[in-house]
């Protein structure tokens, strides 16, 4: 089959890869029809690149038709159509239990120390081949995919992968107050998402960002929008009392803007043999912290900052004096996808309120990812969202 493999730091190839098969009897295997380029996949593109092979197949956002299921497999059929959660989790163990699917038991990378499986993302979490391919082995098929109804675009579903329960776990884990102000910090797919369901849970959404269309994009959708400077946490003081807003969700993460000392931490792991890059990024502070430190400087004293945003470096410097004199309260984590999808999949229904039929802003073929991956990262043509269609 054909499917997009990383190649090395910002080398991405599309090529011939063995086709996935049955391994387990809970396993399934997925035709993709519709996969997405995450802003998640632009630090394997870069920054962790150490934590990569040669060959690895990349991508987790993906939905298709399955072809084939194991024999413990009862809840799928050939033919079925499904939205794949990025995560890979079993669904009855204690963590499952508990709705932390991304903590799952049964998956649990220990040798890395790391939560569940992930498709297509580094050794950190499994090395299981990703979705931007032909075809897709979904271990722990009993409980993981999504059945969704034929018909309706894969625009309309294909997002319950990744950025819908994404953004919908920001905005829950930001405690906004009804009625109450919500920051978005970066206008990326996450952002952008939060902002439109901030808006449709009546908040007030400011949104930041440095690229002009994402914040016209946000502002067609009711957004208020700012354009990040400098001076941008004044501004936002300003229209919020003076006192900064209740809720800030930072969904920027270790690509931070205006951090120059962490980039040149990031682009010197880069130049380091991959044994050492890995202990690097693990124990000094490489992440570009510019978002973060913006989201403790505008919530309000006894706000919420909810980081949807990865950050990698476990050493990297916070401003806990700020944050505790503040009372700031800090949620985070990977989204738990199959806890929110009951609460999500009611609001894509043909009243499509999220408009998430409008939400990619570039349709392409597999074989252009790429070229893909190029213009995301360098933030051109107005890339937002990717969809490729192997």
């Amino acid at each position: 089959m054909k499917a997009l493999t990383w190649q090395g730091k910002r080398k991405i190839e599309y090529g011939d890869v063995p086709d996935p098969r049955i391994e387990q009897p809970t396993d399934a295997i997925v035709k993709v029809t519709s996969t997405g380029i995450c802003g998640s996949d632009l630090h394997l593109y870069e920054v962790l690149a150490p934590y990569l092979d040669a060959g690895d197949i990349l991508g987790h956002e993906a939905m298709g038709v399955v072809a084939e299921v194991g024999s413990a497999v009862t809840n799928l059929k050939p033919g079925d159509r499904v939205v794949v959660p990025f995560q890979i989790a079993c669904g009855h163990c204690f963590m499952c239990d508990q709705d932390l699917q991304t903590q799952c038991e049964t998956t649990q990378v220990r040798e890395q120390g790391m939560g569940a499986a992930l498709f297509g993302y580094t050794k950190l979490y499994g090395q299981v081949p990703g979705g931007q391919a032909e075809y897709l082995r979904v271990p722990q098929a009993q409980y993981g995919p999504i059945k969704v109804p034929d018909g309706p675009s894969d625009d309309r579903f294909v997002y319950l992968s990744d950025v819908l329960p994404t953004a919908w776990q920001a905005v829950e884990y930001a405690g906004v107050p009804d009625g109450g102000s919500l920051v978005v910090i970066g206008l990326g797919p996450i952002g952008d998402m939060a902002a439109r369901i901030g808006i449709h849970r009546g908040y007030r959404v400011i949104g930041i960002d440095l690229v002009p269309e994402r914040l016209e994009r946000a502002r067609l959708h009711g957004v208020e929008t700012l354009e990040y400077s400098d001076d941008v946490a004044d501004a936002v003081r300003n229209l919020t009392d003076g006192r900064g807003p209740d809720s800030v969700i930072d969904a920027v993460g270790m690509e931070a803007h205006g951090s120059p000392k962490a980039k040149v931490g990031q682009q010197l792991a880069g130049l380091l043999p991959d044994a050492l890059a890995q202990k690097f990024i693990e124990t000094a502070g490489v992440d570009r912290l510019a978002a973060l430190y913006l989201a403790v400087d505008l919530v309000r004293r006894g706000g919420t900052i909810s980081l949807s945003g990865v950050y990698g470096g476990m050493a990297d410097p916070l401003p806990m004096l700020t944050i505790f004199d503040k009372q700031i309260q800090l949620r985070m984590g990977q989204a738990n996808v199959r806890r929110w999808v009951d609460k999500i999949l009611p609001l894509l229904d043909d009243t499509d309120v999220l408009r998430v039929e409008g939400f990619a802003t570039h349709h392409l073929p597999l074989s252009e990812g790429p070229a893909a991956y190029e213009m995301f990262q360098k933030k051109q043509d107005g890339a937002v969202k990717i969809l490729l269609k192997p």
